[in-house]
């Protein structure tokens, strides 16, 4: 049975997607789309026939020509003879040697400061105000210079090292000795350190040109995967703890759980240590760190971590003052006050610019082309580019580059974010 106040039925019409509110977002958004993929097209289009008429044709032929040129820093096997994807896929895995690390680093220092920033200790707390203000107002490219210049110059030779028959019959000592029980040479070539060595290692596997280390690959999975069941039992400890009133004991159990794999790990392996020795003219043995990279790494961490620590302190300020006043009053200790009721609390307040400020450091490696660092924008960026003459395809995979890995450090951190955010119930 049908009532005056029903409102008509009409079917769709095409006018529809002009006068009719409920569609004409779409047709705006549909037209504005429409407008830019032209002008995308119209740009490509443009770009095409401009380097037709000089000559020239967009390809990456090139990345499989011989590269002709040498990388001192290399994570993975590479010679002069290698193509320029091999050069490229170097570059890459430098910026990740410097991007990784100094995020966790940049991190824990930024924390560390954050926290003692507002330490009622007046003298901790305005050194802690000095290095912030220092580092995050002088540019970032003064302070790899600034530390890669003294590391450089400042440092010794190898052949100061040397120890002589005469030296020893006159009782003499070297100029320059090593550290850490004659482990660690810091001269004006890098730093040589013990290499990690296995005596029956699980090989490689080879994915289109790039060879995976399958035994750096299994720690990998072993230290996660022991992290993840340690987690496991420290949420069981918790849910305990909330039935019964009651924790259990668990220190232990985290402790087998973190080492026992990995040592187990390394013994399957026949895991030793080479240390470096003085020959002629240099240190042979060991890994050699470039002071272009322990420069680079330093200076990253150092100037983002005093970003960071504001960050910080800013998230801790947020949460309210009866939150430590209640823990207080329950008998908490300040140390664990911080660590169990604020630092958590803040962490909502941390993490959404603290995912920036990694996403400024990745980016910000590319400056370590001031000391000779040769990362992504070292290799692809400049010498690939400057050898090929391939301007356009070069800063197209670099961009490219960039932004995958950006993305890929938004969606994680943004999963923890998610997963630390109150859940409405």
């Amino acid at each position: 049975m049908a009532y005056a106040s029903d409102a008509p039925k009409d079917g769709f019409r095409p006018s529809m997607l002009i006068y009719d509110t409920r569609y004409r977002g779409y047709t705006i958004q549909f037209i504005v789309l429409l407008l830019f993929a032209l002008f995308v097209a119209w740009l490509l289009n443009n770009t095409l026939e401009n380097l037709a008429a000089k000559g020239r044709t967009f390809n990456f032929g090139f990345l499989w020509s011989r590269a002709g040129y040498d990388i001192e820093q290399t994570l993975v096997p590479y010679t002069n003879d290698n193509s320029h994807f091999r050069a490229w896929m170097v570059g890459l895995a430098n910026t990740l040697a410097v991007a990784i690390p100094g995020c966790i680093l940049a991190t824990i220092v930024g924390v560390i400061v954050g926290v003692l920033r507002l330490s009622k200790n007046w003298l901790i707390a305005r050194l802690m105000t000095v290095y912030v203000e220092i580092f995050r107002n002088i540019p970032l490219l003064l302070w790899i210079l600034m530390i890669f210049v003294p590391m450089r110059e400042l440092t010794y030779e190898p052949r100061d090292f040397r120890v002589t028959d005469e030296m020893i019959a006159a009782g003499q000592e070297p100029a320059a000795s090593m550290w850490f029980n004659d482990s660690v040479a810091i001269s004006t070539r890098g730093i040589n350190a013990p290499l990690p060595l296995f005596d029956r290692p699980l090989g490689s596997l080879n994915l289109g040109g790039v060879s995976v280390n399958l035994t750096f690959l299994a720690a990998l999975v072993i230290v996660l995967g022991s992290v993840w069941v340690n987690r496991q039992i420290r949420a069981r400890a918790q849910r305990v703890q909330e039935s019964t009133g009651v924790r259990p004991t668990t220190w232990w159990q985290s402790v087998l759980v973190l080492t026992l794999p990995f040592i187990a790990f390394l013994l399957a392996t026949g895991f030793h240590l080479e240390y470096p020795t003085l020959t002629r003219f240099n240190f042979s043995g060991g890994i050699l760190l470039q002071h272009s990279y322990t420069a680079l790494l330093i200076a990253l961490v150092l100037y983002t971590g005093a970003f960071i620590a504001e960050i910080v302190r800013g998230g801790i300020l947020a949460i309210s003052r009866g939150q430590t006043e209640a823990s207080y009053a329950l008998g908490l200790r300040p140390g664990r006050t911080m660590s169990l009721v604020i630092l958590p609390q803040a962490l909502r307040v941390i993490i959404p610019p603290l995912i920036s400020q990694f996403l400024n450091l990745t980016k910000n490696t590319s400056l370590g082309i001031a000391v000779s660092y040769l990362d992504l924008r070292g290799t692809l960026g400049g010498i690939t580019l400057n050898q090929t003459g391939r301007e356009l395809e070069c800063m197209l995979l670099m961009m490219l580059n960039y932004l995958i890995l950006s993305l890929m450090i938004s969606s994680v951190a943004n999963i923890y974010n998610r997963s630390i955010q109150l859940k409405e119930r």
